[in-house]
This record gives C-alpha cells, structure tokens and sequence, in this order.
C-alpha cells in the first residue's frame, strides 16, 4: 500500500471509530431525519408556460426527502431579467437546463448554458440568472439542505399585487426581508443598479 493511500485509509478508520460518539452527541438532529423516505411519483405535466415573464412550478418538496433536497421547475419569457445579484449564506443550487439558454452569472463573470446543460451554484458566491436569447428558457433548480422551495412560492403566489403587496410597497418590502432573513439570502447595497446594468446590456424587461 503506497503512503497516501496508507493516509486516506487511516483517516477513515479514524472517522468510523469517532461515530457512535458523534450520533450520541447528535441524537436530537439524527432523530428528525430517522423517518425512511419513501417512494414518490410525479406524473409528468405539460412544460410550464412563463406567462410573459416568469413562473414556477414545484416538483420535489423537502418534506418529501426529510429536509434534504426539493426542485422547482422555472420558465422564463424571452428577454426576461432575474432577481439582483445575491448570495445565499446556506443553500447549495444546481441547475438542470431543458429548454433554450440560461446566462447565468457568478461573481461577474457569465456563462450559458444549453438544453442539458448543469450549472452548480455553491452557497456564499454572488450570482444572478436571464434569459438573453428570443426562445423561452425552462430549467429545472435542486436545492439542498434549505426549503426554498417555500421562499419562491410565497414570493409568486401569496406576496403579490393582487393579493395586497404592490411592488414599491411598505408591506412587500417588510414581508420580503422577513424572507430575505429567514432564508439567508444576502443582496449588496448596490444589487439593483447592477440588475439594471444587465438589463441595459443585454436589452431585457
């Protein structure tokens, strides 16, 4: 056995034997996530429409892998800007591209990608989304460790116009960095004016 190898396989000897002390001393967080998964089918639905700008539809909810991962399909219109530039303090998002082209950016520089494209997103690295091409983009985004799934609901369907928080409002600010707060995101001071420069460059609504 070479030296290296040697290293490796000593170190996880040494991690299997620190176990029985490290599930004790995690007993109550283990005993959240004892319950086995079980099967799920989701039947599949025509792609989603992005309704001129851009939508959601939630296939796989964290209650479903006890809290591990969820995926939400999303359709975005042609020329359609994303959220500002921002960062999340937990979640890890991959990306899984099925319909036309995604440019995503990270940390400022921009990248796209195709029709069965996959993009990892780690957590603390700045990044934004588009769509600059003239074809609508459906992508499908897997989240893990975090229920975000929950945050994109709340901000399409329940925190909206038509439902009592106009854009530009006291109440939708409020609710949004109650959001914000509670599911880590991070967006600097200047995180629209740098929305509005990737809008000016790349000509989107």
């Amino acid at each position: 056995m070479e030296r290296r190898d040697f290293i490796m396989a000593a170190g996880l000897f040494a991690s299997f034997a620190g176990l029985p002390q490290v599930a004790k001393a995690n007993a109550p967080l283990l005993s959240a996530f004892s319950d086995p998964l079980k099967p799920v089918l989701l039947p599949a639905l025509p792609p989603l429409d992005p309704k001129g700008g851009m939508d959601i539809r939630v296939w796989v909810r964290s209650g479903m892998t006890n809290g591990l991962y969820s995926s939400v399909e999303c359709a975005v219109a042609p020329k359609v800007m994303g959220p500002p530039p921002h960062y999340h303090k937990e979640l890890d998002e991959l990306m899984l591209v099925l319909e036309g082209t995604a440019s995503v950016m990270v940390e400022g520089e921009v990248v796209e990608i195709g029709a069965g494209g996959w993009h990892l997103r780690p957590r603390n690295l700045t990044h934004t989304f588009w769509n600059a091409s003239e074809q609508p983009l459906r992508f499908v985004d897997m989240y893990f460790n975090q229920p975000f799934e929950e945050f994109l609901e709340k901000v399409f369907f329940e925190y909206t116009p038509e439902k009592g928080y106009p854009f530009g409002s006291k109440e939708r600010e409020r609710v949004m960095n109650q959001l914000t707060e509670q599911f880590g995101l991070v967006y600097a001071q200047t995180a629209h004016d740098e929305r509005k420069v990737i809008i000016e460059k790349y000509g989107l609504k």
